[in-house]
């Protein structure tokens, strides 16, 4: 008799184990017990990596491209051959355990990370936001107009097409508000914080309490494009203006949360020791 287990465990598929009529019990017991641990063995592998000072930058790279983002935040260029995190960081001055808690707190997909504030660098964490902010308002948001544009331009659907572009305008306008009242108030605020001055009626409690999530009309514009935005015309740019707009969302939610639990956070770390 053979049994497959991928029938009953699909995350074993990989492996079958035989029966013949008549096989001891026990046996079939030790065979199906190896065969788990060694698929134990390649789940491990493939758990969530911590990355470490010591592990090759381009080893992180090619694990996770996402993070190639990060790496352009950060200010670090490509080029670094087999250099460790540590090296690439220091020839960049960069603070190493701030960019591996950026890093390791964004693969880890886990909102518990105030015990990794410890020797955070919050100037480098707030340069890190600036630059997120510059790269969604002035290249990654501009460009996905630019597509848009492309893709919807030609469709003789005009009012579709004129409702689309003006949704997004008004998004776009939104994320540049919000980003600007950031970069002009909570930035300068936490600077005052860093020079040792100490800001009266305003504190990162404030801010954290009005933080809208800049991501959710993505998710309606997306909807628009999907179900109401008329067959024919340019599909192949339309479809990947769509995975862009999909990318940006899952970008600026991964921005929301390094805001969200590890800036404010800091920043209230910030404001006890000032006191």
């Amino acid at each position: 008799m053979k049994l497959d287990f991928f029938v009953y465990f699909p995350h074993l598929c990989k492996y079958q184990i035989y029966l013949k009529v008549g096989i001891d019990n026990s046996d079939f017991y030790i065979l199906f017990c190896n065969r788990i641990r060694t698929m134990n063995n390649v789940l491990n592998m493939y758990r969530t990596r911590i990355y470490k000072p010591t592990d090759k930058m381009s080893d992180l790279i090619c694990e996770n491209y996402a993070l190639l983002q990060v790496l352009s935040r950060f200010g670090i260029s490509l080029g670094f051959g087999d250099k460790s995190v540590r090296e690439v960081c220091e020839l960049n001055n960069v603070d190493c355990n701030t960019f591996l808690t950026v890093v390791n707190f964004l693969i880890e997909d886990s909102n518990r990370m105030e015990e990794h504030l410890e020797g955070i660098s919050v100037s480098s964490l707030m340069n890190y936001l600036r630059e997120a902010h510059s790269y969604f308002l002035d290249f990654q948001l501009p460009t996905i107009r630019k597509k848009l544009i492309e893709a919807i331009g030609d469709s003789e659907e005009k009012d579709v097409t004129f409702l689309i572009l003006r949704f997004f305008d008004a998004y776009v306008d939104e994320v540049k508000k919000h980003m600007e009242h950031e970069n002009e108030n909570v930035f300068t605020y936490v600077e005052q914080l860093l020079r040792g001055e100490h800001p009266q009626g305003y504190n990162i409690s404030v801010f954290a309490s009005h933080h809208e999530h800049i991501d959710t009309k993505l998710t309606e514009l997306k909807n628009i494009i999907i179900k109401y935005f008329p067959a024919g015309g340019n599909n192949r740019l339309l479809n990947a203006t769509l995975f862009d707009i999909f990318s940006c969302e899952e970008d600026l939610a991964s921005h929301n949360r390094v805001e969200d639990f590890l800036f404010v956070p800091a920043i209230k770390k910030l404001e006890k020791e000032a006191k």
